[in-house]
């Protein structure tokens, strides 16, 4: 322990060294008085913590004495005095304000320091991090990601990479505005940062890091078609669609899926989605029945949604495709032991009608259809009667068991809401109040079955015409668009901001098979019901880096 006459000895030393070198007109020529401060960094608990604050003033001065100033420096952050640390941690910006070659390394510095486990400590990295970025926020955000990360350059400590995510989206992503200036020079060059770092994220880092560019005035709702392009350039990227595709890669799919509704927006705003539909119609349709069963919904939602923004050219490439699927789910008649997907069949419809509305005649040889544009295409001197009969026939037995499951889903609700106003009794009431939760899950989604039953008789009716007229307009909404939110949370919403709370869960949510009274219990109808709730996005479910087998390895799964 320091004697106290000794230490207040070298306090008062040091407050001489302090002001002979504010009073020095050249400070250089002080030399001796800054060696005395290096020197009392290695003494008293006290002197340490005055020379904390005087060793990063005056470094400027010095720089023939950089490297013993910076080691003793570090030296104090090492200390196992807390306030010791703190007082050098708040010094290291000061480094860098008039020799800015020291920015990087003092920005790694304090990167390191994020594991810090005082709060106080902690909050002392995170302000002389933002001071940092305020000095210059190009370069200090360049040092920042160099941590995140990318294939070429990977960040050697994982512990160390989580801290500064979370310090890029928690500090630096909520004061862009205040931050990237010159706004276009700066929100580039964190573009640019964050495409480099995208090489090798979670699906959660991945939405974040979207998430945010979608914020940027870049990319904003005046921005050119091009800068639509070079997001869907990343999602695609993400995607992975130049692999050959292994059904059996859960990730992949998983990955896919996401991807695609991550696109979505920007479809709406006139990037192409070429290259994913060409995916989709060459690996994943053609192996649909091999998909995870799970991922199925995802994917002709997503379909579905994409649809009214195709080409024509994609739609007339992809449309076979589409048919055969429509014609799979809906059953050529009705035996009374058959099941229907009604979602299934709902997606495909309204698929089946954005598509044929850009390329009408290439349903001719699809469905038998007598739609004239004049093109060698029509095949008009074709015989495809055969096709028509088969088309119509499955659509009019789609449209008998929709009409019959809306009865029994329509009777369940009456069946219950009879049971509730005939009970007289309190426990009476408990007791069906008790058996209808157990098929609220039922009752939560029959309000979208309904809208499910109705869309398809809206999109079949037109079907039955030898030249029909496709619904290529916005008349016909989805089920699930119009659905109120779901109790579960879901991984696909939430964006910007703070890291949304699912960033690590999963993003499928399996519905229950009904149980209860009336016409739920019937069979049909909690098929149909599974089938219809059975919904919800393909969420980013990640739990590792690199999607699976990309990267360091880590499942996407």
């Amino acid at each position: 322990m320091t004697d106290p006459s000794d230490e207040a000895k070298q306090i008062e030393k040091l407050y001489e060294f302090g002001e002979r070198l504010n009073e020095a007109k050249d400070k250089s020529q002080n030399v001796k008085d800054y060696e005395g401060i290096i020197e009392a960094a290695k003494t008293s608990l006290k002197a340490k913590q005055l020379a904390a604050q005087l060793i990063p003033r005056f470094f400027k001065f010095f720089p023939d004495l950089s490297s013993r100033a910076v080691d003793a420096h570090l030296d104090l952050i090492e200390e196992e005095e807390l306030g010791v640390r703190v007082q050098a941690i708040r010094g290291l910006p000061l480094f860098c304000k008039d020799t800015p070659e020291y920015l990087s390394k003092i920005v790694d510095i304090l990167v390191q320091l994020l594991a810090a486990e005082e709060i106080v400590e902690r909050d002392a990295v995170h302000k002389a991090l933002m001071s940092l970025l305020r000095q210059d926020v190009k370069a200090s955000l360049t040092a920042l990601f160099k941590h995140i990360g990318s294939v070429d350059e990977p960040s050697t400590d994982e512990f160390i990479r989580e801290k500064v995510l979370s310090f890029i989206r928690d500090k630096v992503f909520p004061l862009k505005a205040e931050l990237l200036k010159p706004q276009e020079e700066m929100e580039r060059h964190i573009t640019d940062l964050i495409k480099k770092s995208l090489e090798d994220v979670t699906g959660a880092e991945f939405r974040m890091f979207m998430d945010f560019l979608k914020s940027l005035s870049l990319f904003g709702e005046k921005a050119p078609t091009e800068r639509m392009k070079e997001l869907i350039g990343i999602i695609e990227g993400q995607a992975d669609l130049d692999a050959q595709f292994n059904v059996s890669d859960a990730d992949h799919i998983d990955r896919l899926i996401s991807c695609l509704y991550m696109a979505l927006p920007f479809f709406l705003r006139g990037a192409s989605g070429s290259k994913f539909l060409n995916y989709l119609n060459k690996h994943i349709i053609p192996v649909f029945d091999k998909l995870p069963e799970e991922r199925k919904l995802d994917l002709l939602k997503a379909l579905a949604e994409i649809s009214p923004y195709t080409t024509p050219q994609d739609s007339r490439q992809i449309l076979p495709s589409v048919a055969v699927l429509l014609k799979k789910y809906m059953p050529l008649r009705k035996t009374g032991g058959e099941e229907m997907n009604f979602t299934y069949v709902e997606c495909l419809l309204y698929t089946f009608h954005h598509l044929a509305h850009k390329a009408p005649n290439a349903t001719n040889s699809l469905c038998g259809y007598k739609i004239v544009t004049g093109q060698p295409s029509d095949r008009l001197g074709e015989d495809f009667s055969d096709c028509y009969k088969d088309f119509t026939e499955r659509l009019t037995t789609v449209e008998d068991l929709t009409r019959a499951t809306m009865k029994k889903l329509t009777q369940g609700l009456a069946d219950h809401n009879k049971e509730m106003a005939a009970a007289k009794t309190d426990e009476a009431k408990e007791k069906i109040v008790s058996l209808f939760l157990e098929i609220k899950t039922q009752k939560q989604n029959t309000t979208t079955g309904l809208r499910t039953c109705n869309n398809i008789l809206a999109m079949s009716k037109p079907l039955h015409s030898k030249t029909p007229s496709f619904i290529g307009d916005k008349s016909v909404n989805l089920s699930w668009k119009e659905a109120t939110k779901p109790s579960v949370p879901s991984t696909t919403t939430a964006s910007g901001g703070k890291r949304p709370a699912s960033i690590n869960g999963s993003g499928n949510t399996a519905s229950k098979k009904g149980r209860g009274s009336g016409g739920l219990q019937n069979q049909l109808v909690n098929r149909a019901l599974e089938g219809i709730s059975r919904g919800g996005r393909g969420g980013i479910r990640g739990r590792g880096r690199g999607w699976g087998a990309r990267g360091r390895g880590r499942g996407y799964r």
